[in-house]
């Protein structure tokens, strides 16, 4: 058994000599420029269209991330460049769902307990009560109910906050989070939602999808946390929201562009927190266990999940 792993950066060898711990039979290489030779397996990370090119034996593909725009690109134009037949595997948590979970409350319980408006009096030197929100009154959109989305909408249901989530296609689970999906549900969703979290997976569909037209639908003074991606982000949309009042505050730790530019009005803005992406790092002992768990199953000819729906994006 070959592997084949790229790294835009060249570092592979971390994961060269994991997966090797757990998969001592197999041959494991790092690709460099002009590596056409046989490989049974691809692990890798953005990759560049030449460790893309048909090679013999090769069974599937693994993404070193839970989204795979890296692969397909922004709005899919880079599907055309896998090798036709062969299937695309995300990684499935990898030890970012409790990392997401932990910073998206965090985030939620700030603007709850109003723990900005303090800061700001703290600013001030002022020494003053604020009117305390009620759990009734701030539920809870998340755009996203795959395993990080469920992950965070359960979480954030343990603080008894009314949540709702959304996805394409119907889920069900006992939960207590109230689910809606398709167009239908999609307004039903987000409609009055205090704060509004984007775990969406970054397709072709859901591009520009946080918007005026999506922020209108918020309640007055809503709260934005966008943990997705930021091509997800109308930005120009979001700082007029934020000035208008309609939007109250955003977290926001994905950005169009990474690292975000030094000039950007983001780092200024008095009432938008900015994190360098590093809301749900990969571990990278996780995700070797679970790519070489998956390699195996395949060798044993087993099923195996995370597999991509390429005209779904996800």
């Amino acid at each position: 058994m070959d592997i084949l792993i790229y790294s835009p950066d060249g570092k592979t060898a971390a994961y060269e000599t994991g997966l090797a711990e757990h998969l001592p039979q197999a041959n494991i290489r790092g690709w460099q420029p002009g590596d056409t030779a046989p490989a049974d397996y691809l692990v890798l990370w953005k990759p560049n269209a030449e460790v893309l090119q048909p090679r013999e034996r090769l069974k599937a593909i693994f993404n070193l991330g839970a989204g795979v725009d890296g692969v397909l690109g922004t709005r899919g134009e880079g599907a055309h460049r896998l090798p036709a037949g062969v299937p695309l595997v995300r990684l499935e948590d990898a030890g970012m769902a409790d990392q997401m979970a932990q910073y998206v409350s965090a985030a939620a319980l700030r603007y709850f307990r109003r723990l900005d408006d303090f800061d700001a009096q703290q600013a001030q030197a002022q020494w003053k009560f604020q009117k305390p929100n009620r759990l009734s009154d701030f539920p809870i959109a998340v755009l996203g109910y795959g395993t990080l989305g469920a992950h965070v909408a359960k979480a954030l249901k343990t603080f008894g906050f009314p949540v709702r989530a959304w996805s394409r296609s119907e889920r069900q689970d006992d939960s207590g989070v109230a689910l809606y999906h398709g167009d239908a549900g999609f307004d039903a969703c987000v409609g009055g939602a205090r704060i509004l979290v984007n775990l969406l997976p970054l397709t072709p569909q859901t591009v520009d999808v946080l918007n005026a037209n999506l922020f209108a639908k918020l309640a007055q003074g809503a709260f934005l946390i966008n943990v997705a991606r930021g091509a997800h982000l109308v930005e120009a949309d979001l700082l007029v929201a934020l000035e208008s009042g309609q939007i109250a505050g955003a977290t926001l730790d994905v950005f169009r562009t990474e690292p975000l530019p030094a000039d950007h009005p983001f780092w200024h803005a008095p009432r938008v927190t900015v994190t360098p992406h590093i809301s749900a790092l990969t571990l990278r002992d996780e995700t070797v266990a679970q790519i070489a768990g998956k390699i195996a199953a395949l060798a044993r000819g087993e099923a195996i999940t995370g597999i991509v729906d390429l005209a779904r994006g996800y």
